[in-house]
C-alpha cells in the first residue's frame, strides 16, 4: 500500500513514544514491586506471585478481546495510551519476576552494614540496592524494549488510523500475498525497523558491566 508507506516517520514516532513510556513505566513499577516481593512479607504475597506467573503463561492472542472490551469502555481504543496500557499487561509481570530474582540475590547484610554506618533506609536503598540491581534493570529494559517494539497483534487491533499506527503495523503494509509483495521494499523496511533495537542494545550493553562494577565497589 503506497499510501501506508508515506506514514513511516509517523509510525516511528508513535513506536518510540509507546515503547519509551512502556519501558520506563515498567521499570519503575516493576522495581518497586520486586523490592516489596523480595524484601517484605505480607498477606497475599504468594498469590500475587502465582498470578504473575499465570499472566506470563497466557498467550497474547487470548487477551486481545478482553483487553479491547475494557479499553473500549474507557474510550482508549485507537489511542497510544491504550496501546501503552496493553503492553504493560504482559511486560510488567515478566519485569517484576525478573527483577525479583536479581534482588533476592543481593545479600541483606550489605544494606544492614550501610545502615550501621549511618545511612538511612533510603540511603542504603540508593547506594547499595540500586547499583547492585543495575544489571537486572538493564536486562529487563532490553526485554521490555524489544517486546514492545516488535509487538504487532495488539497494535494492529487497537490502532486503525494509519497516522497513529506503530512501525510494525506499517511494516505489514508491504506484504500483499506471495505474488503482490514488494520483497525489496519489505527487506529494506525490515532493516530500518530493526535499527532502533540494535542501537538501544549497543547503548545499554555497556551499562551491564558498569552496574556490576559499581555494585562491587560500593559493597
Amino acid at each position: 500500500d503506497a499510501m501506508a508507506r508515506d506514514y513511516f516517520w509517523d509510525t516511528v514516532r508513535n513506536s518510540l513514544i509507546v515503547v519509551c513510556i512502556a519501558v520506563l513505566a515498567s521499570l519503575v513499577i516493576a522495581f518497586l514491586a520486586a523490592v516489596a516481593l523480595a524484601k517484605y512479607r505480607f498477606s497475599g504475597r504468594t498469590l500475587l506471585i502465582v498470578l504473575m506467573i499465570g499472566i506470563i503463561m497466557l498467550p497474547q492472542a487470548g487477551l486481545v478481546i478482553p483487553l479491547y472490551v475494557v479499553l473500549a469502555k474507557y474510550h482508549l481504543v485507537g489511542t497510544l495510551t491504550g496501546v501503552i496500557l496493553t503492553y504493560l499487561t504482559f511486560v510488567l509481570p515478566f519485569a517484576v519476576w525478573t527483577l525479583r530474582g536479581f534482588i533476592l540475590g543481593i545479600p541483606k547484610d550489605l544494606e544492614e552494614a550501610a545502615m550501621v554506618d549511618g545511612s538511612s533506609r533510603l540511603g542504603a536503598f540508593v547506594r547499595i540496592l540500586l547499583p547492585l540491581a543495575a544489571p537486572g534493570l538493564v536486562a529487563t529494559a532490553v526485554f521490555a524494549f524489544v517486546t514492545s517494539w516488535n509487538e504487532y497483534i495488539f497494535a494492529s487491533v487497537l490502532l486503525s488510523d494509519q497516522s497513529d499506527q506503530t512501525v510494525t503495523v506499517w511494516l505489514a503494509g508491504f506484504y500483499g500475498g506471495s505474488r503482490n509483495t514488494d520483497w525489496g521494499g519489505l527487506m529494506a523496511a525490515s532493516t530500518l525497523t530493526a535499527i532502533p533495537v540494535i542501537v538501544f542494545f549497543l547503548l545499554v550493553q555497556r551499562r551491564i558491566m558498569f552496574g556490576l562494577t559499581a555494585g562491587a565497589v560500593r559493597g
